[in-house]
């Protein structure tokens, strides 16, 4: 069995074999469990491989015996048999029709029957020459949308790969600054993956409108009309100009498909301020999420699209200015951005038992930070007056022990002196409080590094792996579980070991940690170093529903790194979680009080 195969091939495997089910016009529940199965690989924390080489494919979520059958025989033979037999009914290259914006497995299996469109070329020629039109049900918008979008394909900037959400963030503010620079920017927003602030993003979704300059005449007329399209066009350039843009598509009044130097594909739209919340609530996304909210509106009566609601019977279109008018619209409670990914929050939405999420502003203190007593980059001192600069009540320095690892570590007199400069640190000083803490590996019998005595005499101790991933499943999670019966562990750090992109996560029983430290009371952390976001937004939910209190942290290494509290925060959010959730969104003297001490 190949255990190197990655989740996003696996789920890439699914992603097809569903279209090619479509294809065969095989009933919906069934495409569609392909797609859900193939999110969900996608999503996983733990290598799906190993899962299914020890017969656990089916933990993963909608993935039951057939389907983990299927997982078995792509990572045996490097095929799914279900999908070589479908292939043998259609060219491969069908496919490759779908993926086409506006053409969906059905319309490409009719293109198919119809015309005998098999591949990309095929497509255009039949557009080109205007054949598409002629089908029942279709028409001259549909050639125009299919040419648009084979144009699109081979724009630069449409990219393979995704990039950590860090990497992205930045790139995409930058850029929706330089547009709101230009004198005919309105409304200028970020969209996609970055605004759901998703772990990784395949590229810079940006949605803006504009306007003409003023003019004495009539804004009716076709001269103004004219002079929008100028400004509009004018702004898609204004983008082009950004040194931050390497190679673009052609510009045009209704945006651009660019490249960044670094590679992230940057998309603008530009739309009309009276549809502007219709094309920001569609690019935002997420996909299944939009899926759910069109098949919802199906039984109103109602189409949804980025061009607008239209009401099926009538055909009278709704254009709406905000979002929030969108959902108003549809039936639904405003959905945070940070909750568009299908899981459950449009059911939450109609009945009106949203969360009221977590904010940045909530956050009372951070909890794990790093000096040059270890591995960071700036001075206890710096430490604290930037954690006091942030507005925090607290903040605990929790510099390595001895086993971590890579060798920047504090011995036990070391850390006695800490203490002590902790307390002096604190003595005068009103308003916030420093902690005298530890990130204190977690040994391979479950052990810590410091004697029973230091860790009582610290205010603060995280416990966390480092070192020896390779171990077995069962092993790991005994490992942690005998941390967390330790009475002087107040946190367990980045549960899973994972970097995004980097590192898959160990083999860990997180529901049986998130069991174990619920009945202690041990807190378990996100860690909001972009590169781990661990707990993941999947198992701080899980942990959260299980009672546990969670803890959000930055992992800092320097004062710069304090504003991971961002990603911990965004985490979070996604998780679904409230400041109640939260144990740092409390003050001092009511933190104080869950601590086990």
């Amino acid at each position: 069995m190949n255990e190197t195969v990655t989740n996003a091939e696996i789920a890439a495997a699914f992603e097809e074999l569903g279209v090619l089910y479509e294809l065969d016009g095989a009933v919906k529940y069934r495409v569609l469990a392909y797609g859900t199965a193939a999110r969900a690989i996608r999503e996983s924390p733990v290598s799906v491989a190993e899962l299914a080489k020890e017969g656990k494919a089916t933990r993963i979520p909608g993935v039951g015996k057939t389907l983990a059958e299927k997982i078995d025989a792509l990572l045996a033979t490097g095929e799914i048999p279900a999908a070589v037999k479908l292939k043998a009914k259609f060219p491969p290259t069908l496919v490759d029709v779908t993926r086409v914006q506006g053409v969906g497995a059905k319309t490409a299996r009719r293109l198919f029957d119809e015309l005998g469109v098999a591949t990309l070329e095929d497509l255009r020629t039949a557009a080109e020459e205007k054949r598409i039109r002629g089908m029942k049900g279709l028409g001259p918008k549909v050639e125009e949308n299919v040419l648009a979008g084979l144009e699109r394909l081979g724009e630069p900037g449409e990219g393979g790969g995704r990039v950590l959400l860090s990497m992205a963030r930045p790139i995409a503010a930058e850029l929706a600054r330089t547009l709101r620079e230009h004198p005919a920017a309105e409304r200028v927003e970020v969209a996609g993956s970055v605004r759901r602030w998703a772990e990784t993003c395949k590229d810079i979704d940006l949605i803006a409108t504009a306007k003409a300059r003023s003019s004495s005449h009539p804004a009716s007329s076709t001269g103004a009309e004219s002079e929008l399209d100028r400004q509009r066009t004018a702004l898609a350039e204004h983008l082009l100009a950004s040194p931050l843009i390497a190679g673009a598509g052609k510009p045009g009044p209704n945006g651009v498909r660019a490249q960044t130097q670094n590679g992230v594909a940057v998309d603008l739209r530009i739309v009309a301020p009276e549809a502007f919340g219709n094309l920001l609530q569609h690019f935002t996304g997420s996909a299944a999420h939009n899926v759910q909210l069109r098949e919802g509106a199906v039984g109103r009566g109602l189409s949804v699209s980025e061009h607008g609601i239209t009401e099926v019977e009538s055909g009278e279109v709704e254009l709406c200015a905000t979002e929030e008018a969108v959902y108003e619209r549809l039936g639904y409670d405003y959905i945070e951005p940070e909750l568009r990914e299908d899981r459950g929050e449009l059911e939450a939405a109609r009945a009106g038992e949203l969360p009221e999420l977590v904010t940045l502003d909530d956050v009372r203190g951070d909890l794990h930070a790093h000096t040059t007593l270890s591995d960071g980059r700036n001075s206890l001192e710096e430490m604290a007056e930037a954690g006091r600069e942030r507005g925090y009540a607290y903040m605990a320095i929790t510099d390595h022990s001895a086993s971590h690892g890579f060798g920047d570590h504090v011995t036990e007199e070391r850390l006695w002196e800490r203490i002590e400069e902790i307390g002096d640190w604190n003595r005068g000083k009103r308003g916030f409080r420093l902690l005298a803490g530890s990130e204190v590996n977690i040994g391979l019998d479950g052990s810590l590094d410091y004697p029973e005595d230091l860790l009582a005499a610290l205010d603060w101790v995280v416990a966390s792996v480092h070192t020896s991933f390779s171990v077995g499943e069962a092993e790991m999670t005994q490992r942690v579980l005998t941390a967390i019966e330790n009475p002087h562990v107040d946190c367990i750090g980045h549960l899973t070991g994972r970097l995004i992109g980097r590192r898959e996560p160990y083999g860990i029983d997180v529901e049986a940690v998130a069991e174990a430290a619920a009945r202690t009371g041990t807190m378990i952390e996100i860690n909001g170093n972009p590169n781990r976001r661990d707990l993941s937004e999947q198992h701080a939910r899980l942990a959260a529903e299980a009672g546990v209190t969670i803890v959000l942290t930055t992992d800092a290494h320097g004062v710069d790194t304090l504003s991971n509290m961002d990603y911990a925060v965004a985490t979070a959010r996604r998780a679904w979680l409230t400041p109640d959730d939260i144990a740092n969104t409390r003050g001092w003297a009511e933190f104080k009080r869950l601590l086990n001490r």
